[in-house]
């Protein structure tokens, strides 16, 4: 039920459905920015972002060769299964959601996939009733992984002198490479050269994720997924230079609703949402919501003494930061195939 978003393609989404009576079937992408309960008042809060409808039986027009896999899936049909394929545009997103607050109940916001098997005379008349029993549905996910190469890692650094001072303070910040996988830990390289008198009391170190959603409205917010201090001094006239490690996690943010996360199947785990690349020439606004994310480091430097944490100011970098998920090593782009079986 995974189907891949290779930059340059997306797998075919195959399916085999068993029946002998006229079906059609259609994959949509949709949006769904409202709770269940709003479409029991006629409120439907639902927007499909793309939809392919195809007849399955009868067939009509020529039929593309049937794969292995969907050969196999109709030997388990016998003599009532018939194969279809849907082609994804590759400018369509993946799969994403809004995390929903403990309390809420029904389906999360976000975008999904699902593939729609019905019995009906016209593929999309709205005179026409469709009775649920002639009707069945699959979720699928469309995911996207890592690139094979890994560029190097951003830097960033700020000099900052204070009032009545002309000495400087000097932060830079770095990391390794540009795009860590999820779960993994992101070492945070930090260089410290405090030529004034003040003290650098400690180190913050955030990663905030910044949520756009382009459809409904101009919505853009930030939540933080990571906030940990670290109790390094820093006396006047003196320098540091250490790494850092830190790990963002959504099992740390289950309780922060409207947080991005991955799609998911059912109930099963899911991870932080991955961040969206948008290729040269992609529509922005098909892409329902844009994730992104960056380091912040921060230095708490006081003057000491007494009213030393009354005079604190900061000093502060960002890092722009990649979070993907790895792909497998047997994933190669081709066909993905998914089983339907239809009750008459």
């Amino acid at each position: 039920r995974d189907f891949v978003d290779h930059v340059e393609a997306v797998d075919i989404v195959g399916v085999s459905i068993s029946n002998l009576v006229a079906v059609w079937v259609y994959l949509a992408c949709s949006f769904r920015y409202g709770s269940d309960d709003l479409d029991l008042i006629g409120m439907n809060y639902r927007k499909d972002i793309w939809i392919q409808r195809q007849q399955i039986y009868p067939v009509v027009g020529t039929k593309p060769a049937n794969t292995p896999m969907q050969e196999a899936l109709l030997k388990k049909c016998e003599d009532q299964g018939h194969a279809f394929t849907f082609n994804i545009d590759t400018n369509l997103p993946c799969s994403v959601g809004l995390q929903p607050a403990p309390e809420d109940v029904g389906k999360a916001c976000g975008v999904d996939y699902e593939v729609k098997a019905y019995i009906a005379n016209e593929a999309d008349d709205p005179d026409e009733k469709i009775n649920k029993k002639d009707t069945c549905r699959l979720i699928i996910r469309k995911i996207q992984f890592a690139p094979g190469t890994i560029p190097a890692g951003p830097q960033a650094d700020i000099s900052k002198n204070f009032m009545m001072s002309d000495k400087l303070v000097h932060l830079e910040a770095s990391i390794e490479k540009e795009l860590y996988f999820h779960g993994d830990p992101i070492p945070v390289k930090v260089k410290i050269n405090n030529e004034t008198a003040k003290v650098v009391k400690k180190i913050k170190i955030t990663i905030d994720q910044t949520t756009e959603v382009l459809l409904y409205q101009a919505d853009k917010y930030t939540k933080t997924v990571l906030n940990e201090e670290f109790a390094e001094e820093v006396k006047g006239e003196s320098t540091l230079e250490k790494t850092f490690t830190v790990i963002p996690l959504l099992s740390n943010n289950k309780e922060k609703r409207g947080l991005a996360v991955d799609g998911r199947l059912k109930d099963e785990d899911t991870n932080l949402a991955s961040t969206t690349l948008i290729r040269p020439g992609m529509d922005k606004g098909m892409q329902g919501i844009l994730v992104a994310y960056k380091i912040k480091v921060n230095l708490l430097v006081s003057s000491g003494g007494l009213l030393g944490g009354l005079t604190a100011s900061d000093v502060g970098v960002e890092l722009p930061l990649v979070l993907m998920s790895p792909k497998p090593a047997d994933c190669e782009m081709g066909d993905s195939y998914v089983m339907i079986f239809w009750h008459a």
